[in-house]
């Protein structure tokens, strides 16, 4: 038998051939804090039963990492549904589904003769736990798409029946706990052991599958809920349900036979009536300062355009203000912990500057207005003044808008605060999720590489930033917005897949961002591909792609 010879940090050994990545990770356990899920060999991404083919520098993936991280919540997905299709009996089981997140959980419903009380629910966790205990190793093979089509359908899985009739390829990967088998989107731990940390809770209509934090990955936090956003969640997972587009293939099977003019004129009227709503509730509060945050590609600043259009049918005179005309010259944005400029905090915006000029309208005086030039990275004036009258709104949109210190010195009475979104109300399958961020990643994308001249590369570089900022200066504030608006468009993806796929494939192999970059695109292969000509001038989705009527 041969040899290899096997690299890993500043260490190197020699295996025999045939070794997996699994023995060599179990040599190098106690160097990581967490508990290593993956390898990556050459920027590419291996399950850890896999053997070593050859001399490598292998880098394990922990928990603690995302990659690492969705790997777990994916096999636990794998393991509550074996123990509750085992614990309910398959017979009194029509589906089961995994629709969103809610705190470091998976809201789940379950169709069939099944009554989810909490014994219920204890009965599923401790089978769960049985299984975890027996250390059953999560197999996985190769099947033929016809083959799997017909497997799914016996199983009664039938979102995964009509997804993988789009499948282009000849192949899927099937995933196996004991005799459990089902489809799903990315890799899987080696067993059951490694998924010791979780819980369940029944909650509203359904129940929480609920994981450890990233940060923490061997610790179940306490379930917090966040009412008002799983409100919205919910309400956009009836509008999926009323418009029969729950699932891709849904929306798939609308593009193949050209019904989606209908779809895409219904999604923006549903959209349409809710700012509507919103504007109606301002005018009767009477707020003379319209406060809208949200995560980066929420669509902010459409939506700002568009809720002034329907204040200005209200009686109302509303002026939209970009916040990000308020950063600070880019040479000066504060560092973050990873060496990278933080755009995110609050201390990237010049607050004392925009509270001045804000401060200065309400008293009735002329200001002149700042331009962020991004290309430049700078602050200009170009002449843009502002006064205003009795009847003038302020429409203020901004990541940090519901962070009253912001607005510290603005009257608190006449705020209304407005939280944006886009809550993607899709999913791949009955069992596979669709991230919210992913969807605001290719927006994000296209729109800077039209806009600001980034790359693909450049973006997904700064998305993890991103998304820090978010954790820590939006999302805590959430709750504090009077309403919530979903800025996600039931047909996006598929029109964003044309502008997206270009840019993903730019991203050569041997880059970091590479990884990321697949994954995109095979996500983007399981939909169906629709032009963008139809999209009206005035969606939230032009932002984006382009194309609007507003100056966006």
């Amino acid at each position: 038998m041969g040899q290899i010879t096997v690299q890993v940090g500043e260490e190197r050994r020699i295996y025999p051939s045939g070794v997996t990545f699994l023995e060599v990770a179990k040599e190098f356990a106690q160097t990581k804090e967490q508990d290593i899920v993956l390898a990556e060999v050459d920027n590419r991404l291996f399950e850890l039963w896999k053997t070593v083919e050859r001399d490598c520098e292998i880098r394990f993936i922990t928990t603690g990492q995302k990659r690492g991280y969705e790997t777990y919540r994916r096999s636990m997905t794998l393991l509550m549904l074996k123990a509750m299709y085992h614990v309910a009996g398959h017979e009194n089981i029509e589906k089961v589904s995994v629709h969103f997140s809610v705190g470091s959980g998976y809201y789940c419903t379950v169709r069939g003769k099944v009554v989810l009380t909490e014994g219920f629910l204890e009965e599923v966790k401790a089978y769960m736990r049985e299984l975890v205990e027996k250390k059953i190793p999560i197999r996985k093979r190769s099947e033929n798409t016809y083959r799997a089509v017909e497997l799914f359908h016996d199983y009664g899985m039938y979102d995964k029946e009509a997804l993988l009739k789009y499948r282009r390829v000849s192949k899927v990967n099937i995933y196996d706990i004991d005799g459990f088998e089902d489809y799903f989107y990315g890799f899987m731990v080696p067993d059951t052991s490694y998924l010791r940390y979780f819980d369940l809770l029944p909650y509203e209509d359904g129940f929480v599958l609920l994981f450890p934090w990233m940060s923490n990955p061997r610790e179940v936090p306490q379930f917090l809920p966040r009412k008002k956003i799983f409100q919205v969640q919910k309400q956009t997972l009836l509008w999926g349900e009323m418009l029969n587009v729950p699932t891709v293939a849904a929306l798939n099977d609308r593009v193949v036979n050209g019904n989606m003019d209908d779809l895409i004129l219904c999604q923006e009227a549903l959209q349409e009536k809710k700012i509507g709503e919103i504007a109606e509730q301002i005018a009767k509060k009477k707020a003379r300062i319209v406060l809208i945050a949200g995560p980066s590609s929420s669509g902010k600043t459409t939506f700002s355009h568009r809720l002034s259009i329907q204040l200005v049918a209200h009686g109302l005179k509303p002026h939209p203000i970009p916040v990000d005309d308020y950063f600070i010259d880019r040479d000066k944005t504060p560092i973050d912990a990873f060496g990278n400029r933080n755009f995110e905090c609050l201390e990237a915006l010049d607050v004392e500057l925009f509270n001045d000029h804000m401060t200065r309208l309400l008293e009735g005086e002329s200001v002149e207005l700042p331009y962020y030039n991004f290309k430049l990275g700078k602050r200009e004036y170009r002449g843009k003044t502002l006064k205003l009258g009795a009847e003038d709104v302020l429409v203020i949109e901004g990541i940090h808008g519901l962070n009253e210190q912001m607005t510290y010195r603005l009257p608190k009475d006449e705020k209304f605060k407005i939280y944006i979104s886009a809550l993607t109300q899709l999913n791949v399958d009955e069992h596979n999720r669709i991230a919210t961020t992913d969807g605001r990643l290719l927006r994000r994308m296209i729109r800077d590489a039209r806009t600001r001249g980034t790359s693909a590369k450049d973006t997904i570089a700064m998305w993890p930033s991103v998304g820090r900022g978010e954790e820590s200066y939006i999302f805590p504030y959430q709750e504090e917005a009077d309403v919530m608006f979903n800025s996600a468009l039931i047909y996006e993806l598929a029109v964003l897949k044309t502008y997206a796929e270009p840019l993903l494939f730019g991203i050569p192999m041997e880059a970091p961002e590479y990884q990321e970059a697949k994954r995109l695109l095979k996500f983007l292969d399981y939909f169906v591909a629709i032009p963008s000509e139809n999209v009206p001038q005035n969606s939230i989705l032009r932002e984006f792609i382009g194309g609007s009527c507003f100056q966006v």
